[in-house]
């Protein structure tokens, strides 16, 4: 494999690739790949290419004898190295993001962090493993719950009260100003950790567009695949 950083050029390929017949429109977009592999890097456990590049990838994954997946793997993981490289030299990383939509001037934060929490839940339970610092760690994730809008969700749910829309405002722009840092820390706080006891996955997970397997009938980010249930 290429040991060389992405270029421009690279990740241009990558995001072409990443859109190509072959996957079926079931790959992420890159942004979404970059957040997913930000939170892999980061897990408290080994996540192996065997289990992340499917989720990036979809169907498409099996098929590792065409020349277009093989090339796309290999730039997946020249990624992965890199962020994983910028991480460890607690160097300022460049969130790829889209816009909401062809004609809007705002980015699409929310796909970003919520590929992101998809990654975290691949690790294990992320709150379980944080033992007497899960508090710590959910002060860390809120503003990725916040971005992809499940904090909200849940307390229109619950009837609880929310921010006013100017407050809201503002501590988005903060949040998605500080991505890269909320980013880092979510790494450094599990660097500091890392080597606790491994927990072990016996069965396959779902994918996060799935039915859940609970058989509630929603798809399984809304569901068993809640920020709460990080499992």
């Amino acid at each position: 494999m290429n040991p060389n950083p992405l270029t421009e050029a690279d990740l241009d390929r990558l995001e072409e690739l990443l859109e190509a017949e072959i996957f079926g429109e079931e790959a992420m977009r890159l942004d979404e790949a970059q957040a997913l592999i930000c939170a892999v890097v980061s897990s408290p456990e080994p996540i192996q290419p065997g289990v992340w590049l499917p989720e990036v990838l979809g169907a498409g994954a099996d098929k590792g004898d065409n020349a277009l997946v093989g090339e796309t793997v290999e730039l997946l993981m020249r990624l992965n190295n890199d962020i994983a490289k910028s991480l460890l030299a607690d160097e300022t990383m460049s969130p790829l993001l889209y816009p909401v939509d062809e004609n809007s001037e705002e980015y699409d934060f929310a796909a970003w962090a919520d590929a992101y929490v998809y990654g975290a839940g691949l690790g294990g339970d992320w709150y379980e493993l944080a033992g007497k610092h899960a508090d710590d760690l959910s002060e860390l994730l809120e503003p990725m719950f916040m971005l992809n809008g499940m904090l909200k969700e849940d307390a229109e749910k619950n009837g609880e009260r929310w921010f006013l829309p100017a407050e809201e405002a503002r501590l988005m722009a903060d949040i998605q100003e500080n991505l890269p840092v909320i980013v880092q820390t979510l790494y450094n706080f599990w660097r500091a950790k890392r080597g606790g006891v491994t927990v072990q996955h016996e069965e396959p997970k779902s994918g996060r567009n799935d039915p859940c397997p609970c058989g509630s009938g929603k798809k399984f980010k809304q569901c068993c695949g809640r920020p709460d249930k990080l499992n």
